[in-house]
């Protein structure tokens, strides 16, 4: 861990504080549908829907996090969210009787909890704007890191009770939001700039609609995101049926995602590699993210089996490492101080594909199998690398900038 002794004491904290915020909210969303079908007594539709509340809920509020970041501040708009999603969380055990009510909790959580990821993402972006690139994929890891602890610890919870899960993530919620009142009321006489702290009015530049017309800053990024996170949606609608279908132990493909835990931290000097010698910009690590995405699927197609299917984990898995960081960073070095618009569009628009996926592969898997399954996720891929590759060249000549507009 020698490599964290080049970052300031601040980013170190920082760092701690997602980890433990992650790892709070990977105790509950690992057990919401088992709590609506176990504790509620409803059915798996019922489930199904609640997901699809929660998940809609945070696709608006990335949108409505980008929009809001200049208008309201940073401070108040992290801090605000992040209360507000533990007000929510702390609710939910006593109104988990009413099914009506409970689906709005639902909604509100997602809103909430995600109202505040392009806020933290253009902080960082704009905070850390030196070694923003790095910072990205550090925390990215760290937050992997955190909900590999809480998926490990949330099976333990349930056995013992499904609201203290839910009372814990209120907690980490909670001391996010107290974190980051402390950090920003320290850091605010000491950073002047407007977009770390001062308000931004309408008339400070572009509106809402000249912003989406810059389409080619983030459209066919954001198309191709969607797309991987479609085809991603083969791990749940298609190789964990496959597994139960096939007399496996269900504990297979919980191996699967232990395996995916450990190489986004251990996998770390390969990816590194890959960004020094064939993707050294952003664009191009997001093409080779749908490269890796792409084999892993055609890995599962011509072994078809599950040490295929581990094989296949592990080409996605650098897939994931090399785009998660790879988005919020281009973003925040040619959007400028529209950065948080532009990520929580871009957010919004690849999280329609996790929405959309897991029910058309569902409907796929049902009626044909895996293996037409496994192709609808190749051919996502080869869509993601045609929107990846048209986005790199439309943006070939962009130049970076730190706070001006960009045209």
């Amino acid at each position: 861990m020698r490599w964290l002794d080049t970052y300031p004491k601040e980013v170190k904290v920082f760092l701690l504080a997602s980890l433990v915020n992650a790892t709070g909210s990977a105790l509950m969303w690992p057990l919401t549908t088992m709590y609506v079908f176990d504790e509620l007594g409803r059915t798996m539709a019922n489930a199904g829907f609640v997901i699809l509340i929660q998940s809609l809920g945070g696709i608006f509020g990335q949108l409505l996090g980008g929009a809001l970041y200049h208008r309201v501040g940073v401070k108040k708009l992290i801090i605000g969210s992040l209360a507000l999603n533990a007000l929510g969380l702390f609710a939910l055990p006593w109104i988990s009787a009413y099914w009506v009510v409970f689906i709005c909790a639902m909604g509100w959580i997602g809103l909430f909890s995600s109202l505040s990821l392009p806020a933290i993402q253009a902080f960082i972006g704009f905070r850390f704007a030196e070694r923003r690139g790095e910072l990205f994929n550090i925390i990215y890891v760290a937050n992997n890191i955190g909900v590999a602890i809480g998926t490990a610890l949330s099976g333990f919870l349930a056995d013992f009770s499904y609201h203290l899960s839910f009372v814990l993530n209120g907690v980490t919620s909670a001391g996010f939001a107290i974190f980051f009142w402390y950090y920003l009321s320290r850091a605010e006489p000491d950073q002047g700039e407007v977009h770390l702290t001062k308000r931004k009015t309408v008339q400070d530049g572009p509106g809402i609609w000249a912003l989406l017309g810059n389409t080619r800053l983030y459209l066919f990024m954001s198309l191709g995101v969607l797309f991987i996170l479609f085809g991603n949606s083969i791990w749940n609608t298609g190789v964990s049926p496959y597994i139960i279908s096939e007399g496996m132990e269900k504990r297979m493909y919980g191996l699967l995602w232990t395996l995916n835990g450990v190489l986004i931290f251990v996998g770390q000097p390969f990816t590194s590699w890959v960004k020094r010698t064939m993707a050294r910009t952003s664009t191009a690590q997001m093409a080779a993210s749908a490269v890796f995405y792409g084999m892993a699927y055609i890995v599962m197609i011509t072994m078809y089996s599950y040490p295929g299917m581990v094989l296949a984990m592990v080409l996605a898995t650098f897939g994931e490492m090399l785009i998660s960081p790879a988005t919020p960073a281009f973003i925040s070095e040619h959007a400028g101080r529209s950065a948080p618009f532009y990520i929580g569009v871009s957010g919004g628009i690849g999280s329609i594909g996790r929405v959309i996926g897991p029910y058309v592969m569902g409907v796929m898997y049902d009626k044909q199998g895996l293996i037409s399954v496994a192709w609808l996720a190749t051919a996502m891929a080869g869509v993601a690398l045609l929107g990846f590759v048209l986005h790199a060249v439309l943006n070939r000549h962009r130049e970076v900038k730190e706070y001006g507009l960009d045209n």
